[in-house]
């Protein structure tokens, strides 16, 4: 009886070595380094752009119905240090995209500014991240001169591939809604974003807005096509989406978040954006909507 016992106790314990190492990662297999969490094969992600009341959100998020990837937006100007213990408080409930900086405050920083809070954040939170956005709706007009922007988002990515963590680019898509023309996604994204990256990020999201792109319906198996053939090691997906009008929010989050084109490496991602204000706390209707379509 004793040495039956003993043996189910180890077979317990090589279940649960082998299941950690699926779950860790290479490096945990190999003893090289830090342990790292694989991310799920399919995304669900939404966007945490606050941390304000952050127990509820904690709570939404951990209630839904799949293991979620949160996007944390860091502010402009914040240190790193302010986000420790909501980061790792994150961590604990869900997997975490850490986004360097919006697009929208981008043109605030020198690229020397950009590279350093890259590395500052890195250093504080990198435990605690799974993956690092280094660019945010990279190709927007609003973001400055292309030639600084690319500096930016190139400084970033080097940072965190050189601390041997994962990256993602976002890009901006704008069907016939650009200003500039050679902002468009895929003319900005071949002429401006360099081959190491094209080779190397390991996922590369899209963000649509359709309220800001006359409606624009995509046909997302050939945008998708054509991304994971201008990114070929990249895991690609929707890095943004979501709408203002109360009308058009539970339609939305059925649609895209039960998009699902044939395309090889697609893997969801949807980051609605406006998850704190629409479905926190979790007795907002719009988080069941959440729940019950992931």
């Amino acid at each position: 009886m004793w040495l039956a016992e003993q043996k189910e106790t180890l077979m317990i314990l090589k279940l649960l070595f082998v299941l950690s190492l699926g779950f860790f990662g290479r490096d945990a297999q190999a003893g090289l380094g830090p342990v790292r969490r694989i991310l799920p094969d399919f995304v669900n992600g939404v966007t945490l752009d606050s941390t304000a009341a952050l127990a509820d959100s904690l709570d939404s998020i951990a209630s839904l119905k799949a293991p979620i990837v949160t996007r944390i937006v860091f502010d402009e100007w914040v240190p790193a240090s302010f986000y420790v213990d909501p980061v790792s408080s994150l961590y604990e409930k869900s997997f975490v995209m850490g986004e360097i900086l919006d697009s929208s405050a981008v043109k605030q920083y020198t690229v020397k500014q950009y590279k350093a809070r890259t590395v500052e954040y890195i250093k504080a939170l990198g435990a605690n991240v799974d993956l690092w956005e280094v660019g945010n709706e990279i190709n927007g007009e609003w973001l400055g001169k292309t030639s600084v922007v690319v500096s930016k988002m190139t400084s970033a990515f080097d940072a965190v591939k050189n601390a041997g963590l994962k990256t993602a680019l976002t890009l901006y898509y704008n069907p016939g809604c650009w200003a500039k023309p050679d902002h468009e996604m895929f003319l900005w994204a071949q002429q401006n974003i360099p081959d190491r990256m094209k080779q190397g990020l390991d996922y590369v999201w899209v963000s649509y807005y359709e309220d800001d792109c006359n409606g624009t319906q995509p046909d997302w198996f050939k945008v998708m096509s054509r991304v994971a053939t201008l990114f070929p090691n990249s895991k690609v997906g929707i890095g943004e989406c979501g709408t203002t009008d109360p009308l058009k929010k539970e339609a939305f989050v059925k649609k895209y978040y039960t998009l699902r084109p044939a395309v090889p490496r697609f893997v969801g991602g949807f980051f609605w954006w406006y998850f704190k204000t629409d479905m926190v706390p979790k007795t907002q209707p719009l988080w069941a909507v959440l729940s019950d379509t992931i």
